[in-house]
């Protein structure tokens, strides 16, 4: 071979050798996270080629995909669109947005690698691909209560089964239509895109589980309650402090109650009592002298702080690392840097009505194949146990006192004991403060666990706006589910 042929055979072969070692690494190196890259064109067309799983609240479909005469194949459809559209969010050319499209796009979409085997049989059967269907625990009636209750009100509300940990309702208001981010028109698309990002009043931001934390307010005194019981110095019988101001120690600032006066004659109070007509100065006494490890320590043990995701990711609740005793005081009220979710707030309600024992919250009952075969199911799971069965039931006595006879009034069911709180948080000088209620009923023998929040329902200097806008909402909600 001469010495030309010789070196022209070498960049051949190295040319060989170059477009094997890269045809190696793209197909099995670099194949997965390629696929992921969202610009992908070509893998989200060849999803759209696939026929997308379904989302069902009880037997009804609110997402499915429906084919179409474009490249797309298939156009994904929201029923009922704005009652659902944080639990499910959106699918779009872009992508999976938000709710169980985005989270349980795997099963969805089909390409799980629990749904491996099921994609190799269709390769032999000539079946067409399809995603899995998601089963979720919504109950429908207690999300269309809760969202016909808050029409006209920005804010949350979220129930769950206090025996499960099942999520019975999300609700975040204000609401938007998935199926304006659903459709194949790019422009209209990106349009309505852009609107409802720059709204003001964010209608994206799922409020119930991951938008701003909230500050409790008075709500929170149920978790003060269970540290006090817990420490065995307090019972639901024991006399308390409470004046109409309370002197903080190591400053001039003072600590009044959120009514004028004080909280009982020569300005002492019954636990219950304190509970039933929301006493701010007793409340702070008690959470000085528990002090801020025991509050903390009780907050952790109904989940402030644990990472949660149902399966949405869920922002941790938390309440501030280092409390001198005036931000101990304002904290055990549910105020200084004290912030929740909804949700978090209901599982609190929910551990005290499932006698302590705080369940795992879960939105996704049930993964069903295309053959109908369940792929996946959720067990209840328990997360802590956040107080005994005996402080348990102080609190849920507690609880009911304030429903029957204190600022709860309004979540009063004809026939059943409903349990409640009412709050009224704090959240900015010249601000209207929110209006918080959490409840379960029926209180001896609990199906439902609610928490509610009115932004800016409240009303400054009064427990009032808890009891009255929020209350009525948690009622609705919790009649739904007991009819």
């Amino acid at each position: 071979m001469n010495a030309p042929v010789r070196r022209l055979s070498i960049v051949v072969a190295i040319l060989f050798a170059s477009l094997l070692v890269s045809t190696t690494l793209i197909q099995y190196v670099f194949a997965a996270d390629l696929n992921a890259r969202p610009d992908n064109r070509r893998t989200l067309l060849s999803t759209y080629a696939r026929e997308r799983g379904s989302i069902l609240v009880g037997q009804t479909s609110v997402a499915s995909s429906v084919p179409v005469d474009d490249q797309f194949k298939f156009q994904r459809e929201y029923s009922n669109g704005e009652l659902y559209a944080h639990v499910t969010g959106s699918y779009s050319f872009y992508g999976a947005s938000g709710g169980l499209e985005q989270a349980e796009n795997a099963y969805l979409s089909g390409s799980s690698d629990k749904l491996f085997y099921r994609r190799v049989s269709d390769l032999f059967t000539g079946r067409r691909p399809q995603g899995a269907t998601l089963e979720t625990t919504l109950d429908p009636a207690v999300q269309r209560a809760a969202v016909k209750a808050m029409t006209g009100i920005r804010g949350a509300a979220v129930a769950l089964d206090p025996k499960t940990g099942a999520i019975l309702a999300m609700v975040s208001q204000p609401t938007f239509d998935p199926n304006d981010l659903a459709g194949h028109d790019l422009t209209a698309l990106d349009e309505n895109y852009d609107k409802l990002n720059t709204d003001p009043q964010r209608p994206l931001v799922n409020r119930t589980i991951n938008g701003d934390l909230y500050p409790p307010g008075s709500i929170f005194k149920v978790i003060t309650a269970a540290a006090a019981l817990s420490s065995g110095e307090y019972t639901e019988d024991s006399v308390l402090p409470g004046p109409a101001v309370l002197n903080l120690p190591g400053t001039t600032a003072s600590l009044p109650n959120m009514f004028d006066g004080a909280c009982g004659a020569n300005d002492k109070v019954s636990f219950t009592r304190a509970m039933a007509i929301s006493c701010n100065t007793a409340f702070a006494a008690v959470g000085m002298d528990i002090g801020a490890d025991a509050l903390r320590a009780q907050a952790e043990k109904f989940g402030f702080g644990d990472s949660l995701s149902v399966p949405m990711r869920v922002t941790p609740s938390t309440i501030p690392a280092e409390l001198n005793m005036p931000q101990l005081a304002q904290s055990s009220i549910g105020q200084f840097d004290v912030r929740v979710t909804p949700l978090q707030m209901a599982m609190v309600a929910a551990g005290v009505a499932n006698d302590g024992t705080v369940m795992k919250p879960y939105l996704v009952q049930s993964v069903i194949g295309s053959d109908l075969s369940v792929i996946d199911t959720t067990d209840p799971q328990e997360l802590s146990q956040a107080v005994t069965p005996d402080v348990a039931a102080q609190l849920t006595r507690m609880m009911e006192a304030v429903v029957s006879d204190g600022s709860g009034t309004r979540a009063q069911i004809d026939g059943v004991a409903v349990a409640g709180k009412s709050g009224t948080a704090q959240h900015g000088e010249g601000r209207k403060p929110h209006a918080w209620f959490i409840s379960f009923a029926p209180a001896d023998d609990p199906q439902i666990a609610v928490a509610v929040i009115a932004e800016d329902g409240g009303v400054t200097g009064s427990e009032i706006g808890g009891g009255r806008v929020a209350a009525p909402i948690a009622r609705q909600m919790m009649e739904a589910r007991l009819k």
